[in-house]
């Protein structure tokens, strides 16, 4: 197969940082999908005289492992790693011949502290962008422990294998031959659910904060920035980096950049926070907060961080339909991305719930894999622009069904049909179907905040002013999780920066 010549230029940088020999060890076969496969391997190989290809036997063809020459190894892919996916096959280059993996000394003492022998597979789509994260950290985990090894399998070249385990979506991790963790997860949240969490003494002695943040989205990312441009001590916790725009694929409305990817704004910006003295505590979860002496911020973990100001920015989470079958499913054809799992039900019936822009997208998106669509709309009429409604009418295997209520979504050990009700005339249908895409928008993740004296609107939203204040002295807010009229990546970018410059100004008033 031929790369395309913008990727070969790059690669063959990426390959000049090559620090040893690296060996393919292909199994492949005779048929289509190997001859891809070993296609892609002459032409890498190709590109630089420290790659080699050599022949073995696996149970899964075509596939091929990483390694140096000589070693076992223990980095695997099976399928084509192209897609979102071949910046996980560029990192295992670097990292197995002997590039250190850019991760934190204290997430390297706890791979390297895991005993027992763990074999990973993770089922991915190429066009997942959720997907890379939980590659890259398994595969960065075997290279740094002999112990660990991992498989990533590419689901379009092993459909089979997906169906076989009913593997509904993307990632799917299985440990040892079982089912483990499905969805994006962060190298820390990995570790934690192998050997459990890490210890929260690291944080009995942290002096207290001028600024403490609490989210790490565009919002959040933008607060901690600013705050520490201004030269005071900033901290920051997060549960995940990035917030709920890891889950957006197509961002066109980021002035100045005509086009980029969720995932990839974010590192840019995580790059950018790392830039500056921000004390970045990862995967951490709030559980209150609270105006004593100082704000004292309560982890789950146990551990209370302390601070003259805070800036709320826990952005929002996806909107559940909730109704029965939604939760027992999840997973197992419910889910929330057309991106990452659309793949997986090619050739497939399935329904979006939900008639605004992100409906309409994900209808249009997945008109293009599946057998047919079903759009179901609470409302008489459609929310989405109208240019997306002349568009989704245009398709032949979508039908808009408006002013209908979703019922139940059935099945056995996955997703078989959806009823819903006919709003008009009270009459209920039942559609036979495989997958079932939620789109009905966001809720603030203010759940903790309910018992707290931060005031929040009848949504849940916490109120802040034109500061980024809120009812609470010296504690601010920024963010898809405030009464902001808008919801967008730009304005949570410009409001975190109005908090942080709001803490600032208290600051110096007190």
């Amino acid at each position: 197969m031929a790369l395309d010549e913008t990727i070969k230029a790059q690669l063959k940088q990426y390959l000049e940082l090559l620090e040893s020999d690296v060996v393919f060890q292909a199994s492949l076969g005779q048929d289509e999908r190997s001859e891809q496969v070993r296609a892609f391997l002459d032409e890498i190989v190709a590109m630089s005289p420290r790659l080699s290809l050599e022949n073995t036997e696996t149970n899964r063809q075509p596939s091929f492992t990483v390694t140096q020459v000589g070693q076992a190894g223990r980095v695997q892919f099976a399928g084509l790693p192209l897609g979102h996916e071949f910046t996980s096959f560029v990192l295992a280059l670097l990292q197995v011949s002997g590039r250190a993996p850019k991760v934190e000394d204290a997430v390297v003492n706890r791979i390297q502290a895991i005993k027992q022998s763990l074999h990973f597979e993770t089922y991915v789509s190429l066009t997942c962008h959720n997907c890379p994260d939980v590659v890259q950290a398994l595969n960065t985990m075997a290279v740094l422990n002999p112990t660990i090894s991992h498989t990533m399998v590419e689901g379009g070249m092993f459909r089979q294998e997906v169906e076989d385990k009913k593997i509904m979506a993307v990632p799917t991790v299985f440990l040892n031959g079982e089912e483990f963790a499905n969805g994006r997860m962060t190298i820390e949240q990995l570790l934690d659910k192998i050997s459990g969490p890490a210890s929260s003494e690291e944080f009995d002695n942290k002096e207290p904060f001028d600024v403490l943040v609490v989210g790490g989205g565009p919002a959040g990312s933008s607060a901690a920035i600013y705050a520490a441009r201004k030269g005071i001590r900033t901290g920051m916790v997060v549960e995940t980096f990035g917030g709920q725009v890891m889950e957006t694929v197509g961002i066109e409305n980021m002035i100045g950049t005509p086009y980029t990817e969720g995932p990839k704004l974010m590192a840019q910006v995580e790059e950018h926070a790392k830039k500056y003295p921000i004390d970045i505590m990862k995967n951490q979860r709030v559980k209150n907060i609270e105006k004593k002496d100082f704000i004292e911020v309560e982890l789950e973990n146990g551990a209370v961080l302390k601070a003259k100001t805070a800036v709320l920015s826990v952005g929002a989470r996806w909107r559940n339909v909730n109704v029965p079958g939604e939760e027992e499913f999840r997973t197992k054809g419910v889910t929330n991305c057309p991106h990452c799992d659309g793949p997986i039900f090619t050739g497939k019936k399935v329904a979006v719930i939900g008639g605004g822009n992100s409906g309409i997208e994900a209808a249009i998106d997945l008109a293009g894999l599946a057998e047919h669509v079903y759009v179901l709309e609470f409302l008489p009429t459609l929310k989405a622009d109208q240019v997306l409604q002349d568009r989704v009418q245009q398709l032949k295997n979508v039908t808009v069904l408006t002013n209908v209520a979703t019922k139940e979504i059935h099945g056995s050990d996955q997703v078989e049909a959806i009823t819903y009700l006919d709003r008009a005339n009270n009459e209920e249908h039942k559609i036979e179907l495989s997958g079932v895409f939620v789109q009905i928008g966001l809720l603030p993740n203010t759940d903790w905040l309910k018992d707290s004296s931060v005031a929040l609107n009848e949504r849940g939203e916490i109120i802040v002013d034109k500061h980024g204040a809120t009812n609470v002295p010296g504690i601010f807010a920024a963010g898809d999780c405030t009464d902001s009229a808008y919801k967008q990546i730009i304005i949570s970018m410009g409001s975190g920066a109005t908090a942080a410059l709001g803490a600032f100004d208290y600051l110096i008033r007190q």
